[in-house]
């Protein structure tokens, strides 16, 4: 487990200058309210859809996949909306890891925190089981003011990132645990801890099952929750965190441990947690990441990629 983000003096080497460069601009922003940063995500977000024709085209058909019978008119603006949204989310990141506790109280407010006491109580860990929303940084920073817990995050290739990364996450969290790092996250859930869990991306075809994931019939989802469950002797949380429809703050919920979690078959396990996600992206589509290649690895090995 990573407790302590590590310096060393070869982040100062003159190749990692401009990432600090890009750092400093960062925290200069932290000087305005958070309304003006909104706005300046809103339009730094209509400057990536300008050149990100990738993910442009990424989203824009993870959209049609989802929500064929959507019209054409609200796909176009739930796209739109999806890059301004991820422009905001640069300042959601920057704030979760900068911004002091004090700031972090005036702008949340947090609900269900009595499920997650009720489990700890117990002698239960807590998997929150969250969803890919953009403000999810911030939600993780909120969620530590109440009860700091374990990450699990993927190490970053660049260093100096590594370094901010952790060093950021551990402002709300008691440590941090490599995505594959499984028996850690189950030593930390029988402590009793919490971790966070997320199962709405596409991790490839190890330990994943095909089942429907909004109008995809066949979406290659990752069934861990259940051996999480089972072995870490945990009850599962459903997470969701949003930014104001008028981006003065953050709302967060945590709702009641499911029951009957983990059942019998971990593909209706799967199943089941496939719905709960579509529940939570449906809360607010807007802040969804639809930037993510969902849908890339397909059941039958050689199939035509649904991104061409």
């Amino acid at each position: 487990m990573v407790e302590k983000a590590e310096f060393s003096s070869n982040l100062y080497h003159p190749k990692h200058w401009p990432m600090w460069f890009g750092v400093l601009l960062m925290r200069t922003t932290l000087l305005l309210p958070l309304r003006w940063q909104m706005k300046m995500g809103t339009n730094i977000g209509r400057l990536v859809k300008i050149f990100a024709k990738g993910r442009v085209h990424t989203a824009r058909r993870n959209i049609d996949l989802c929500f064929p019978d959507m019209s054409d008119t609200d796909k176009q603006q739930l796209l739109d909306n999806t890059f301004e949204e991820t422009g905001k989310a640069l300042f959601d990141t920057i704030n979760a890891w900068w911004w002091s506790n004090e700031r972090v109280q005036k702008h949340m407010t947090i609900k269900g925190t009595e499920h997650v006491s009720n489990s700890l109580d117990s002698g239960k860990g807590v998997i929150l089981f969250a969803v890919h929303c953009l403000p999810l940084e911030m939600g993780a920073r909120i969620f530590g003011q109440f009860a700091p817990g374990i990450g699990v995050y993927r190490p970053h290739n660049n260093p100096v990132m590594e370094y901010l990364q952790v060093k950021g996450r551990l402002r709300s969290n008691k440590g941090l645990v490599p995505k594959r790092d499984v028996r850690q996250m189950i030593r930390s859930l029988r402590n009793p801890d919490v971790i966070w869990y997320t199962a709405d991306q596409d991790f490839g075809r190890s330990s994943a099952v095909f089942i429907p994931f909004f109008a995809v019939p066949d979406a290659a989802t990752i069934t861990g929750a259940t051996s999480l469950a089972r072995l870490g002797k945990a009850n599962v949380l459903p997470f969701f965190v949003e930014r104001n429809a008028d981006d003065t703050g953050y709302n967060l919920e945590i709702m009641p441990a499911l029951d009957n979690f983990p059942g019998d078959n971990e593909t209706d396990d799967a199943i089941r947690g496939n719905q709960i996600v579509e529940q939570l992206i449906n809360r607010n589509r807007n802040q969804y990441m639809w930037l993510h290649r969902r849908f890339k690895t397909r059941p039958i090995k050689g199939s035509p990629s649904l991104y061409k």
